[in-house]
């Protein structure tokens, strides 16, 4: 072997020495014998390295998993007793290899299994258990080739084809026939030769009984000898919680109902009475975390019992089997409890269907109902941050908190499905207490009652927020709550989690206010002073500003009364923040734009008159458009790059401000009544001369571009004469993403106007496709996969520009660029129809297809388009199914499908007898169909 590039194996080496290792092992892979000097290597012990000798079981892996056909019998034998040899080896070496060896060398192993146990080597097993007897370092072998069998067989996150799928279920059909039994005892005698010697071992053994529980015999293994080994590992500590582990697969196997019921008893009985039930005197959280675990699966087990046997209808086994579930109710809670996330984490899946069970009985004992209550308290306390939650830098462990958060709502959803009485009136005893004294409880407790009154509005439901009608006991209930909170001064907590909870809870019961609306002021001056807008944490007020937003928006005319005083309230706020250094503004400019959006909504749901209205618009946009003029002067004479992406972002960031004010309007009637036409027009003269801007034009076209698609929304046709400026000034240099973003705004455009625009689209139509083919024609790296998707992008936003021209009865656009360039395009569809692997891409090009033979496929049609029809649109129909690409299993392929038949029907409608004529006398015959086939085709067409 090439010793120079072997050094390059070792992490330490650098970077042109790896580079040369990685070149040898891809020609290593391509040369036809390099395996064999790899096999020598390991076989003889050639190389101390251990580097070395996983590069060698690389190269062998290779071999077996690409090449393994091309190899003679003798070479084939010559890796097995390679194999062999090297474990019979591991046996006197006198240092064990390192970790990483052996589970490569397992993994080779079940490689060659999967590959020979069928054929040549069915005596796989035999010949290893052969080799390693009881020896320690055999044994940790063998355990970890049956794991990575296992792996190779079972193992769900590897995607297999249905061809290996198949194979997978027949070799474990034969190991189940052949050699299962003789495995398990095997892991029998290792587990009782070194339960008390090597804890390594038995752990090791009891993850390999874990693994292949799911899919052998269970009675090989959930038998006295077998369960009473694995519950006396339960009582010392190196094994039990492997112990656990594997006792949780047992539980989790498909089983008759009755008989898994008696075999949980039986473990619950021998557990219990070992004293495993008590979780006050455990302190070992691992254990408890794996012990949780088992206990959730012994729970889910009994519940899915009872489920098949009310359904079967043996009442008399569904009872005791929910007797045995209300007997595991205590320990459940215990675990549901406990201070540590993960234990109470594993045990809510047991909880939640226990309370799924109580949901279908007709009516629930006094222990069920202390039952359920007792679950709603556990779940109120462990809502509750702990006091090392990091609020300022959540990292992951807060993260693990929140999505155990998530969990304990469906709980409490799901208690509410069983009794909302007691929910309401649990929230409603801990709101009240915690709420009365919030000055001196400390904010985990007050964070929760408030989030608890949140939690309702879900765990509660009812249409279109209407908490506060209907079921008078609920909507008193609520009522009260809400009072009390924004009464109760506790928006002022000084905590951040608190005032958050405040805002949101306040937002989501918005339709409170419409029963209250006195205590819209008090909420007001929460959202604009400094317990929101203008608090001293910047998440506060970010997250503030989208919900101030919201609460605007939901009060509507309710806001009329403050409407004035608001908006002088927000003026500093709705300022734009220069690029200068040193300033440092309270909102960002994505928080800016839910309060430019505010603005907009309180001046044109307002009461006013069109002119106050339109004299409030012109207030809030003119500072804008005159900051915008000042800094596009700046950006044409920046030299410095930074200066100029600041001042282009700054730019931008105005655009976008003055098209969120517009989302108040709906259609240009609006803005037309609040006579705020002039001012958006106004608006759009100032920013487009920004297209023409040499600087950073990427920036500015895309906000730019953003505010032509609301101004066609809101001034419809009153924006066309600005468009044929701004199309030519962003056609100019354009990059795949610009076009890409650009195609939508000619689309909307097209699909709004029609006809309106078909001048502006005859001229502007040919300098389009131009710069599109322009940089799809572009020369590419092979391997430069961003490219290659903008391209794709692209060309699905050119086809879907074409079935907008098409679709909005505008094909004389296309039909009038003149002969050449007709067919130009035309050939492009077909090439997108049948060339590119893009189901969507392909799916447009037929729909455009379809429609065109629709207009120009009659009589009438142009001049050499029938012949178009039958030499490249019908072809198109048959070549792109039949591509090796056209992956039926793949939902965007078989609408692709569904268009091309369209396509298909479509000339058939067109052009009569002449296409059935033409398939079945020409095209058909032309690709070799046999004349039964083409007879079956047409039966099979038929309507």
């Amino acid at each position: 072997m090439d010793e120079q590039a072997l050094l390059g194996l070792n992490p330490n080496a650098d970077a042109d020495f790896r580079q040369r290792a990685l070149a040898y092992f891809e020609q290593l892979k391509i040369s036809q014998d390099a395996w064999q000097v790899c096999a020598e290597a390991l076989a003889q012990r050639i190389y101390s390295d251990d580097h070395i000798k996983f590069f060698c079981f690389q190269v062998l892996e290779h071999q077996i998993k690409f090449k393994y056909s091309e190899l003679t019998e003798v070479q084939q034998q010559l890796i097995r007793e390679t194999l062999i040899t090297w474990l019979q080896a591991q046996m006197v070496n006198p240092q064990p290899e390192k970790t990483f060896i052996r589970n490569k060398a397992a993994q080779v192993f079940a490689m060659l299994f999967v590959t020979e146990y069928l054929t040549k080597w069915p005596k796989f097993f035999f010949d290893i258990l052969s080799v390693v007897d009881l020896n320690p370092r055999g044994v940790d072998m063998y355990l970890r080739i049956l794991m990575a069998v296992d792996a190779e067989l079972v193992d769900r996150d590897v995607v297999h084809t249905s061809e290996e799928a198949r194979r997978n279920t027949l070799l474990k059909d034969t190991m189940r026939e052949q050699c299962i039994p003789s495995l398990v005892e095997s892991w029998y005698q290792i587990l009782q030769n070194y339960q008390y010697t090597n804890s390594e071992l038995t752990c090791q053994c009891l993850e390999v009984v874990g693994a292949y529980v799911s899919w052998i015999d269970l009675n090989l293994i959930a038998n006295e000898r077998f369960i009473n080994m694995l519950l006396g590992h339960m009582s010392v500590e190196v094994l039990r919680e492997e112990a656990c582990d594997c006792l949780f697969e047992i539980v989790n196997k498909g089983m008759d109902p009755v008989d898994k019921t008696k075999l949980v008893e039986s473990l619950c009985q021998v557990l219990q009475s070992a004293g495993l039930f008590s979780i006050d005197q455990e302190d070992d959280v691992d254990f408890l975390a794996r012990f949780s675990k088992l206990v959730n699966g012994m729970g889910q087990a009994l519940i899915a019992s009872w489920t098949k046997l009310v359904k079967s209808g043996d009442m008399k086994s569904a009872q005791d089997t929910l007797q045995a579930i209300e007997a595991k109710v205590a320990l459940m809670l215990q675990l549901l409890i406990h201070e540590d996330d993960d234990i109470s984490s594993n045990i809510i899946g047991f909880c939640y269907d226990y309370l799924h069970i109580l949901k279908q009985l007709s009516a629930l004992s006094d222990q069920q109902k202390t039952n359920v209550e007792a679950v709603m308290l556990a779940v109120m306390k462990k809502l509750t941050y702990d006091e090392e939650y990091n609020f300022e830098n959540e990292g992951e462990d807060e993260a693990m908190f929140v999505e155990y958060r998530k969990q304990l709502k469906l709980l409490l959803d799901r208690l509410a499905q069983v009794s909302p009485e007691l929910l309401l009136a649990s929230v409603r005893r801990v709101f009240n207490t915690t709420l009365q004294n919030w000055q001196t409880t400390r904010f985990m407790e007050v964070e929760v009652a408030i989030r608890l009154l949140y939690m309702l509005a879900e765990a509660l439901p009812v249409s279109h927020g209407a908490h506060f009608s209907g079921d008078v006991t609920k909507a008193t209930a609520l009522q009260d709550m809400m009072r009390t909170l924004v009464t109760s001064g506790v928006s002022a907590y000084e905590h951040t989690s608190v005032t958050l909870e405040f805002f949101e809870t306040v937002v989501r019961y918005e339709k409170f206010f419409a029963v209250e609306p006195q205590h819209i002021p008090n909420v007001l001056m929460a959202f604009l002073d400094h317990r929101g807008l203008r608090h001293t944490n910047a998440k506060v007020r970010s997250r503030t500003a989208y919900l101030f937003s919201r609460f605007v928006k939901s009060l509507n005319k309710q806001m009329n009364p403050f409407i004035e005083d608001v908006l002088n309230r927000i003026q500093d706020l709705l300022e734009l923040s220069p690029p200068e250094n040193g300033y440092q503004a309270l909102l960002s400019s994505d928080d800016q734009l839910f309060i430019y959006e505010t603005a907009g909504v309180l001046i044109v749901n307002s009461e006013y008159s069109a002119e106050r209205k339109q004299a409030l618009m012109r207030n809030l946009l003119t500072p804008l458009m005159e900051k915008f003029k000042v800094l596009l002067e700046k950006l044409m004479m920046a030299q410095d790059e930074d200066r100029q992406m600041a001042l282009a972002d700054c730019l931008n960031h105005a655009v976008g401000f003055a098209s969120r004010t517009s989302k108040a309007f709906s259609n240009k009637q609006t803005v037309k009544q609040c006579g705020c036409s002039e001012v958006y027009l106004d608006c759009l003269q100032t920013f487009l001369p920004a297209l023409s801007c040499p600087l950073q034009k990427e920036v500015l076209r895309s906000g730019v571009r953003t505010f032509l698609h609301r101004m066609i929304i809101c001034l419809e046709e009153e924006v066309l004469p600005f468009i044929p400026s701004a199309s030519e000034h962003m056609l100019k240099d354009c990059e795949a993403k610009d076009l890409q973003e650009f195609i939508p705004l000619i689309n909307q455009i097209t699909a709004k106007f029609k006809t309106q625009v078909s001048p502006f689209l005859q001229q502007m139509f040919m300098p389009l496709l131009h710069a599109i083919f322009e940089v799809l024609l572009r020369p590419a790296e092979e391997n430069d996969q961003s490219a290659a998707l903008e391209k794709q992008m692209l060309r699905r936003s050119y086809f879907a520009f074409l079935q907008t021209v098409t679709g909005s009865g505008m094909s004389e656009v296309i039909a009038n660029q003149g002969a050449e360039n007709v067919e130009r395009i035309l050939f492009t569809i077909i090439q997108g129809a049948v060339e590119y692997p893009d189901p969507i891409a392909q799916k447009t090009c037929f729909i455009i297809l379809s429609k065109l033979v629709e207009l120009w496929g009659g009589k009438d049609g142009p001049v050499g388009f029938a012949d178009f029809v039958y030499k490249h649109i019908v072809p198109a129909c048959f070549l792109a199914p039949l591509k090796q690409t056209f992956d039926l299993a793949d939902a965007q392929t078989v609408l692709a499908l569904s268009e091309c038949a369209v396509t298909l029907k479509t000339i058939h409608l067109k052009r009569g007898p002449e296409c059935i004529q033409y398939l079945q006398q020409e095209y058909l015959p032309s690709l070799q169909v046999a004349p039964e086939i083409i007879q079956v085709f047409f039966q099979r067409a038929k309507p």
